[in-house]
């Protein structure tokens, strides 16, 4: 079945479109070429939208060590993204076997199984991932483990309430009767009837990424310096709020906002 988009839903697509390319585009996009965007000019600190200097437009002005703020903005996308797409892929890594076993061979298994998604379930996300960040230490591979190691409960959960259904439809019991393994069973029989739910897991997933790392970096455990992240913008910046300087702070706001926001738009229209 063709599936079609309604108006808001082509934005949202869109939307994420001109940020992965963006992200992948920085190099040629940005002002400052400077390895993250550290290129300090302390006689231009705190520049309006729109000001010019001998360097170029800023467009999003200055911060306030006079760097280019547009270029940290577009730089700390690709933190974003990233963060999204490792969660999201060790997620699957992990919960689709976990899903399966557990949904398939049911009894003891599954008992076991559901028992250790149930405690993971019960502890909030963000203070799991800030005690697991912790364990391993700052930086962004961490990040990475952390966040993508809380959210494959989600995963595996999905997976298991598909692999109980679809385990007693009859091309199972036709593909057990013809010799088939449990491996090519359960992962190339009635795991891609279960795409549509986990593409729409993978897309909660990922807004939940991107809050969390900007939660972690906004306490400042995740992207270290002078890694540019949204996230440190804003708690670097929020308190320029009351200054006539709001937009440091408020561009990397709306950002994360416009972002989880179309990834949730997309994911209630994948649910169709």
């Amino acid at each position: 079945m063709i599936r079609t988009f309604s108006t808001v839903q082509k934005l949202a697509l869109g939307w994420l479109v001109a940020l992965i390319l963006a992200a992948l585009l920085a190099d040629f996009v940005v002002l400052d070429n400077a390895p993250h965007a550290n290129t300090m000019d302390l006689k231009h600190t705190l520049l309006s939208p729109g000001s010019k200097t001998v360097n170029g437009l800023h467009l999003f002005g200055t911060d306030k060590f006079g760097r280019d703020h547009f270029s940290r903005v577009v730089l700390g996308s690709r933190i974003s993204l990233s963060v999204g797409f490792i969660a999201v892929l060790v997620s699957l890594i992990i919960g689709i076997p976990v899903g399966a076993i557990s949904g398939y061979f049911g009894g003891r298994i599954d008992a076991i199984l559901s028992w250790l998604m149930n405690v993971l379930w019960s502890i909030p996300t963000l203070l799991l991932v800030i005690a697991l960040t912790f364990v391993l230490g700052k930086g962004l591979f961490q990040v990475f483990i952390a966040v993508g190691l809380t959210m494959w409960v989600e995963v595996a959960r999905v997976i298991r309430g598909q692999f109980l259904v679809e385990k007693n439809q009859e091309y199972v019991e036709a593909a057990k009767v013809l010799g088939f393994s449990t491996s090519h069973i359960l992962f190339k029989e009635i795991l891609p009837n279960t795409i549509a739910p986990l593409l729409v897991i993978c897309a909660t997933n990922f807004a939940s990424a991107l809050l969390i790392e900007s939660g972690l970096s906004f306490l400042g455990i995740g992207a270290q310096p002078p890694l540019p992240s949204w996230g440190s913008m804003i708690r670097d910046y929020y308190p320029y709020i009351i200054t006539g300087k709001g937009y440091l702070s408020l561009i990397p706001g709306v950002l994360i906002a416009l972002s989880v926001l179309s990834l949730n738009t997309l994911s209630g229209a994948l649910k169709r």
